[in-house]
């Protein structure tokens, strides 16, 4: 029995990674007057479509995305935004495009992280097992899937604290390089430097 239930969590756990899913993660550096898109491909209508951004320095860490459908529809916009984390259907079968643009800055370039992720998630059938009813493979499906679900939300957050991080330290940086020129400008006016 015990060295059923170990088989049949193995084969859960591979059927839970082979599910179906296309992501892409990303860095790129949106140089300023720049438009910068990247491409997704929905196979069929109905797909969940997973989009996350975080600006982690440049400017006001803030930028303007785009989203749009086979049909060049909007799906998704926003102007001056930091992060965002959406989730959408898919409507159409095709290329979805995802622009970033950086035209209020004159001269500073955004580094941006991104992930886009489409994922359909048919529903495993699992050989029959002697001495293990349906109802607890069913179960155990559902805890692995809530499991998954799960360790998405960290790694998440994860990424959420780390554009936190980074913005964090950009004004720790721009905080002492105004001390230095302050403290700077005081020793001048103290010994009357001209």
């Amino acid at each position: 029995m015990k060295k059923s239930t170990s088989s049949l969590l193995f084969i859960l756990l591979i059927l839970l990674l082979l599910r179906t899913s296309e992501g892409t993660s990303l860095t790129y550096n949106v140089a300023a007057h720049e438009r910068a898109c990247f491409y997704a491909w929905a196979d069929k209508p109905g797909e969940k479509v997973a989009f996350y951004f975080a600006v982690q320095s440049g400017g006001s860490f803030d930028i303007d995305y785009v989203v749009t459908d086979p049909r060049n529809r909007i799906v998704l916009n926003g102007e001056r935004e930091r992060q965002g984390d959406y989730i959408f259907t898919a409507n159409y079968v095709g290329e979805y495009s995802f622009c970033f643009a950086n035209d209020m800055s004159t001269f500073a370039e955004k580094l941006v992280d991104f992930e886009i992720s489409i994922e359909n998630e048919p529903r495993a059938e699992l050989p029959p097992s002697k001495g293990i009813q349906p109802e607890h493979t069913s179960s155990m499906e559902e805890s692995l899937i809530r499991l998954s679900s799960s360790l998405s939300t960290v790694s998440r957050t994860q990424k959420y604290f780390r554009t936190r991080e980074n913005r964090n330290f950009s004004t720790v940086k721009s905080t002492e390089n105004r001390i230095f020129w302050f403290a700077l400008l005081e020793i001048k006016k103290f010994f009357h430097i001209p």
